[in-house]
């Protein structure tokens, strides 16, 4: 018997229904993945979008939306790209969790192979940086083609284990934090105005820090429109007056964190450790199997998080580059101090 060939295809929009499926059936798709977010990438991220499905005969076996720009020589490929807040984006392989071993890693192989030869032969890419979704650990074929891998952490919540058994789980002083936040702070779900005001935060915080803030505020207001039902947004209001909220995403059998929780300076008071226990204690009223915390690479924060007992879980970042793209790099990052993958 004949082995087929992986075939791609670059999705248009009148593919849109069947990508939208075709994320659906794998175990590892985030809300990231859905046609319609991709879209609004686009439009804010000043990037072409390469939606690519990979076929073994009529059967779709994986698909990936690559981000393309071009900047003087600079040929780039991102997924997710920079400046909009999407934590992971990469591949996604098909029924992966229903194949035998030997299937999961020959149709990963050869779909990511032939990907490899997309951006090279089509888009010729110099520069790729791919963040693959958590949970897909196997970096292996991309290793195999001459990428670096690095690992990304974040934290995970068991839902399942119950709200009493996570309770006890926090750090003392965390419980103590949550109860005194409880007698001063109101928590209510909020709307677009109460995105504003977390986005108008969390820039003031970012500016504290000599830092500029990634996405734009057009962007957030676009995906709350478009992706309402999926979106939660919680807020903390003391004496009337809001003072702290966050945006939760929710999908599938799991509410992620997205933005906000900028840090405030109320005395005595934390309505950060108060919204992260109202999104815990909601998943376990409401069904879900797990809570995400994002980001758990940077040590400040990662001490602050692990407060809650979460369990760690991992990505990994991939990364090809010419030795041209390698030294430019280096150098940015040396005499400007700030991370390559924020350029744009």
């Amino acid at each position: 018997m004949v082995e087929l060939k992986v075939e791609l295809k670059v999705a248009k929009n009148n593919d849109a229904e069947e990508w939208d499926e075709l994320v659906e059936l794998s175990p590892h798709a985030t809300i990231f993945h859905k046609w319609k977010w991709l879209k609004i990438v686009e439009k804010h991220a000043n990037f072409k979008l390469y939606p690519i499905i990979g076929y073994k005969g009529s059967t779709p076996i994986g698909l990936i939306p690559l981000f393309f720009r071009k900047r003087a020589f600079l040929r780039m490929v991102f997924s997710p790209p920079p400046k909009v807040a999407i934590p992971c984006l990469g591949p996604l392989l098909i029924d992966y969790e229903k194949l035998k071993q030997n299937k999961k890693e020959t149709n990963f192989i050869e779909f990511q192979k032939r990907v490899d030869e997309f951006m090279k032969e089509e888009l010729k890419a110099n520069y790729i940086y791919i963040t693959l979704p958590i949970g897909l650990i196997d970096v292996r074929p991309f290793i195999w083609s001459g990428y670096s891998a690095s690992p990304s952490y974040n934290y995970v919540f068991n839902l399942s284990l119950g709200k009493d058994v996570l309770w006890k789980n926090l750090k003392k002083h965390t419980r103590k934090n949550i109860k005194r936040a409880k007698e001063r702070l109101t928590v209510t779900e909020g709307d677009v105005r109460d995105l504003r005001f977390i986005y108008s935060q969390l820039k003031e915080r970012y500016q504290e820090q000599k830092r500029a803030i990634g996405c734009s505020l057009n962007y957030l207001e676009e995906v709350y429109t478009n992706f309402r039902s999926n979106i939660q947004i919680l807020t903390a209001e003391m004496d009337g007056e809001t003072v702290a909220g966050l945006v939760n995403l929710l999908y599938r059998n799991s509410i992620s964190s997205w933005v906000g929780n900028a840090k405030t300076n109320i005395p005595n008071i934390y309505p950060n450790d108060l919204l992260i226990w109202e999104s815990i204690e909601y998943g376990c009223n409401n069904g879900y199997g797990t809570f995400y915390e994002i980001g758990a690479n940077t040590a400040r924060l990662a001490r602050y998080k692990s407060n809650f007992n979460p369990s760690l879980v991992l990505n990994f970042n991939v990364r090809k580059h010419s030795l041209a793209t390698k030294i430019l790099e280096g150098l940015y990052v040396k005499y400007r101090n700030i991370d390559f993958l924020r350029w744009g």
